[in-house]
């Protein structure tokens, strides 16, 4: 059985902004995550964690998903910060959301429920398990920019 250090160099996570803060057509950034992401996959990366927010995360385990349609050995681990993260959101997120945690390979809450810090404990969590972050980052300050940073520090490759 592989160990952890092992398994981890075949993970993959993203981190991006809610579709609002995003400077490019919706259409552009899933063609470029999915270029990413399949080229992710030809350098051996088979377990993608998606943090489950609006935009760039749910499009990028949307993508996975229909990729592993096709090459079952892929995997997706859905990482929210805590039960009821999607409640506020609208009918339609919810249903995406929902859709891929039924979909998911491992579903994973990482923090007992809400907290200032949650979603830095979820980046962070995602992070700490992959080789690798894909990133659609804006330039600003706020979380996409906090996990770029810490993977760095970590000493994780980001594709931006």
């Amino acid at each position: 059985m592989p160990n952890e250090k092992e398994l981890r160099k075949h993970r993959c996570c993203f981190t991006g902004h809610r579709p609002e803060k995003l400077h490019k057509p919706e259409e552009q950034i899933k063609k470029d995550l999915e270029s990413a992401i399949l080229q992710a996959v030809d350098d051996g990366f088979v377990t993608f964690i998606s943090g489950m927010a609006r935009g760039v995360d749910i499009w990028a385990a949307e993508i996975v998903l229909r990729i592993r349609e096709s090459n079952p050995t892929i995997h997706l681990v859905a990482a929210s910060p805590y039960r009821g993260f999607e409640s506020r959101w609208s009918a339609d997120w919810q249903g995406r959301y929902n859709a891929i945690l039924q979909k998911a390979d491992l579903v994973r809450f990482v923090c007992p429920g809400y907290s200032h810090d949650c979603f830095q404990r979820r980046n962070e969590w995602m992070v700490d398990r992959s080789a690798r972050v894909i990133a659609v980052y804006n330039g600003e300050p706020g979380g996409t920019r906090n996990t770029i940073e810490y993977a760095n520090n970590q000493q994780i490759k980001v594709i931006l």
